[in-house]
């Protein structure tokens, strides 16, 4: 009876051994899948910049892709779209290639940290994510694109406007304390897209780098000068040059003056539209401003000239107050009746008979006609003598316009306006001392397998529970 119970009880121990480590494998959980290591990582809630022993966050921007909006001429304002694809590493979201064979996951934008660039001169920014998610290697390597709306203030030398070639900034830095920084390793990998900014053309861009380890885009813009050409400049000389013309009509009549007051008020036009264009004001003020003022300045002066000439054709002076004889009605009655006394004497005289009474009525009629003829001569003498002045108004006028497009062609040659773009950097708040955090990640972001290795030790506590 012990026998029996004694096999059975040792039939029973050599039974249990495989039942239990099959109970143990069957208890034990599968392999974790790409949406487990994402979930397990959004858990964590990592919504903080890593953090490390010095507080030095390094963020590799890979590549940059820069388009022009538009450019405001008169607020000297850019508006431009930039795209920036970046990679940072944040050891918290990796994991061992043990653990999970999966190279890569990815994960929700908005579940992590992600840097943010600081555009020292923009006005208005808005930053916006490329994709709502994040790819994330096993090494914790996060890689991102986002997109940024920016509005920068743009001082460019408008003096020659509309030939015009200069470049604005856009300053792309981190943040850096005393002790904790931000700091942003650009690649020289930039690239312009479209380059058509409405009047403004965007030649180029490029990284520039200052004394200071200071990065900015420097944006190579020019205008188009052909729609300001032909609404600005070429008006202003037809203008001019139909003033010029203008002194070939007669003053008779008055189509002269009409005439020129007409391209006064035709200027007129042209300069609001060129104050609604173009700044009034600034270090550089376009020299179409003075250009414009100087032409109006001349159609008035030339129409003032035409208006004095036009009163000194009829009388001696072309003061207001004193009145020319020959446009004067009373004088005009008097004379037509006196010349109608003369005859009326002359014809009774003749015929009368009296030889004597008819030389002297013979006499008066050629006083009278001589006075005519002295009054004529005068009148001729004021026209030709009005006629020479404008000969020498017009010939003033013509030294003027060639005097003028010598002075022009010679400042334009000389560059007498400069401006600094770079002035929003206040130097005196910098740094004296700028730490170099190079050498923290010298690693390569492309051979991501040969990290996790180095990082299995640090790693295997915190995911052991995962």
């Amino acid at each position: 009876m012990v026998l029996p119970q004694r096999i059975s009880l040792f039939l029973l121990l050599c039974s249990s051994p495989p039942v239990f480590v099959g109970g143990i494998s069957n208890s034990t959980e599968a392999p974790c899948d790409r949406r487990c290591l994402a979930n397990a990582r959004v858990k964590k809630e990592l919504f903080s910049a890593p953090q490390n022993d010095n507080c030095t966050i390094m963020v590799n921007i890979t590549s940059i892709q820069y388009e022009t909006l538009s450019f405001d001429t008169k607020g000297m304002e850019m508006s431009s779209r930039i795209k920036i694809n970046m990679e940072w590493k944040d050891p918290d979201l990796g994991w061992l290639q043990e653990k999970s064979r999966f190279p890569t996951i990815v994960m929700p934008v908005d579940k992590i940290w992600i840097p943010r660039i600081v555009l020292d001169n923009a006005i208005e920014t808005t930053m916006e994510p490329y994709t709502n998610d994040v790819q994330v290697r096993r090494d914790g390597t996060v890689s991102h694109a986002v997109v940024y709306f920016t509005t920068v203030s743009c001082q460019i030398n408008l003096f020659t406007y509309p030939f015009v070639a200069g470049s604005c900034p856009v300053a792309m830095n981190g943040w850096s304390q005393k002790t904790c920084a931000l700091n942003f390793q650009i690649a020289d990998n930039v690239t312009l897209v479209g380059g058509s900014g409405g009047e403004w053309l965007t030649t180029s861009v490029n990284k520039t780098v200052d004394k200071s380890n200071r990065v900015y885009l420097q944006v190579a813009l020019s205008i188009n000068p052909f729609s300001a050409v032909v609404t600005l400049i070429l008006p202003s000389g037809l203008i001019l040059l139909a003033d010029l013309v203008s002194f070939a009509l007669p003053f008779e009549g008055g189509e002269r003056n009409s005439f020129k007051v007409t391209l006064v008020l035709s200027f007129t036009m042209f300069l609001l539209i060129l104050s609604d264009h173009l700044p009034n004001s600034g270090d550089c003020s376009p020299l179409l401003h003075y250009h414009f003022s100087f032409c109006l300045v001349c159609l008035v002066l030339s129409m003032l000239a035409s208006i004095v000439l036009t009163r000194l054709s009829v009388d001696d002076s072309f003061l207001v107050c004193r009145r020319s004889s020959k446009v004067h009605p009373s004088n005009s009655t008097e004379t037509n009746d006196g010349l109608d006394q003369e005859k009326d004497t002359g014809v009774i005289t003749t015929m009368s008979g009296d030889l004597a009474s008819e030389k002297t009525s013979l006499l008066k009629i050629v006083n009278f006609l001589e006075t005519v003829n002295e009054k004529e001569k005068e009148d001729q003498s004021k026209v030709a003598f009005a006629y020479l002045l404008d000969k020498f108004c017009f010939g003033f006028f013509i030294i003027i316009y060639i005097l003028y497009g010598i002075i022009i062609i010679s400042i334009t040659r000389t560059d007498i306006c400069k401006v600094n773009n770079l002035d929003f950097w206040d130097e005196s708040q910098q740094e004296d001392v700028y730490y170099d955090y190079s050498y923290i990640y010298s690693y390569s972001y492309s051979d991501s397998d040969s990290y996790s290795d180095s990082y299995s030790d640090s790693y295997s506590d915190s995911n052991t529970n995962t």
